[in-house]
């Protein structure tokens, strides 16, 4: 959807997207460790492969930026080049190659009854992420929670949106390549606060928020 759109529903918009979360959750939930380390190795390819466009979508970015007059930290933590991709794909494999923490037993017990207990690590179900200015958070945020399997729903900051939206493309890919629902790690496509708003009171459908940013 275009972010500059005139008239958007923004409640239909974000329910759309957390009933997709909501199923891509269920299927998550019980997917293989093999199949998440091979979306996660292919959305790195892809970064990699497409970092041209990744880098032409970050100009944009910039552009938006010094015209909103964001201050030189800011638009430090906002510029892309080919280093800080580099960052982004080696972060994917770091993520693929940990540990699959989805049903690793962290504790253990019996009872005098003889009943033998058990704390097993399982997914939250669907998380929403909600950032400023570093679009690479788009793929950190999207490989943790995949990785535990959990859906996610991303919200990043205006001045990121098109750097993020092109990343969000890399793990959508990779996903695919994995033979995993895209809609397990959505990009809200919008750069409307009134979203973000949404996602607040979307508890039928976001199990936890994770708010990464100022205080604000």
């Amino acid at each position: 959807m275009n972010a500059v759109a005139g008239e958007v529903d923004i409640a239909g918009l974000m329910a759309g997207i957390g009933a997709r979360a909501k199923a891509a959750a269920a299927e998550l939930a019980y997917t293989s460790q093999e199949r998440k380390y091979a979306a996660l190795v292919s959305a790195s390819h892809a970064v990699w492969e497409r970092r041209q466009e990744i880098l032409d979508a970050n100009c944009e970015d910039l552009a938006y930026g010094e015209e909103k007059g964001l201050s030189p930290a800011m638009m430090d933590r906002l510029k892309l080049d080919d280093y800080r991709i580099r960052g982004i794909v080696d972060g994917l494999r770091a993520v693929a190659e940990q540990q699959d923490p989805v049903g690793k037993v962290i504790a253990e017990w019996d009872m005098p009854s003889g009943l033998h207990i058990q704390r097993v690590r399982t997914p939250l179900g669907v998380v929403g992420v909600i950032f400023v200015s570093r679009p690479n958070v788009t793929a950190d945020a999207g490989a943790l929670c995949l990785k535990s399997g959990n859906a996610v729903i991303l919200r990043g900051g205006s001045e990121s949106f098109h750097s993020s939206t092109a990343i969000h493309d890399c793990m959508v890919e990779g996903l695919k390549q994995g033979g995993l629902s895209p809609d397990a790690i959505q990009l809200v496509p919008t750069r409307d606060r009134a979203a973000m708003t949404e996602m607040l009171r979307m508890v039928n459908h976001i199990d936890v928020i994770v708010p990464r940013g100022g205080k604000g």
